[in-house]
């Protein structure tokens, strides 16, 4: 496991025991800030399905995000609240206007802007579904004047494509929720999103089918408020880092059953 310095591009080589105890350390000193009050409170975005949903048995949130959570949460000695938003944009909200202490995002450098984010632990591909007698064949077809592309309003996609579809128009919907649902009713040309919930999406929907290639690849993160420095993005770096390098974060994915997703590696 590396330590947070190798994260920002110093060498370093620790051993296992080495790099737990430097983990311990920086969150030993950062508890009282991640956690005000003895509790940690994590920003879950169930937009995301991928990561995160509401189960069906508990009508609690459940999946690989809320794991983390309680496994960080239990490190930190600190109960675990959940702070619970239908969509990314939503969710980052909660982090920065002080609504919760951590949260679960696509790595992207506008919302770099005011967050801290640690090493990815998760990569899911970005792709585009179209109806079956719709001329866009391939990726390079939707960049075109007059094709429309529903996203859900501020995802990692949406702030991806705003950067670099240059002709097409981007239809932004909220919540994660109703984009399909738009993307049906306004008769849109091309539903953008994360490939296996379109995938799953288009196996129940006749006339529609997803296109061969991702258009990016979504780099899956924690996030720390820069607000609360130093010490808290160390101890949560290092957190994720043990959690992916240990199988946790596989061992999530297997046990939400979750597929098209995939366990980052080092230096991803």
């Amino acid at each position: 496991m590396l330590g947070f310095a190798c994260i920002v591009g110093h060498a370093c080589a620790q051993t296992p025991a080495t790099a737990a105890a430097n983990e311990a350390n920086a969150c030993t000193t950062a508890a009282s800030v991640l956690a005000p009050g003895g509790t940690l409170r994590a920003s879950i975005n169930i937009g995301n399905p991928v990561l995160a949903a509401i189960d069906a048995n508990s009508g609690e949130p459940a999946g690989v995000s809320v794991d983390l959570a309680a496994e960080l949460a239990r490190r930190l000695h600190a109960k675990l609240q959940l702070v619970v938003a239908n969509a990314a944009a939503a969710s980052l909200d909660n982090v920065l206007n002080d609504h919760a202490d951590i949260g679960f995002f696509a790595i992207d450098p506008r919302r770099g802007a005011a967050v801290r984010f640690t090493a990815p632990y998760v990569l899911i591909e970005g792709a585009y579904a179209v109806r079956d007698d719709s001329p866009i064949a391939r990726n390079e077809d939707v960049d075109r004047p007059g094709v429309s592309v529903a996203v859900s309003k501020g995802s990692a996609y949406d702030l991806y494509l705003s950067r670099t579809l240059q002709h097409a128009t981007i239809v932004r919907i909220s919540p994660s929720a109703a984009v399909v649902d738009a993307f049906e009713k306004q008769h849109l040309d091309v539903l953008a999103g994360v490939k296996p919930q379109l995938v799953q999406y288009a196996s129940h929907a006749s006339g529609l089918h997803v296109l061969d290639d991702r258009f990016m690849v979504i780099r899956q993160a924690m996030g720390v408020p820069k607000s609360k420095g130093d010490a808290a993005a160390q101890c949560v770096a290092q957190f994720v880092e043990a959690m992916r390098d240990s199988g946790f974060v596989a061992a999530a994915l297997e046990r939400h059953h979750i597929d098209g997703a995939s366990v980052a590696r080092a230096g991803n």
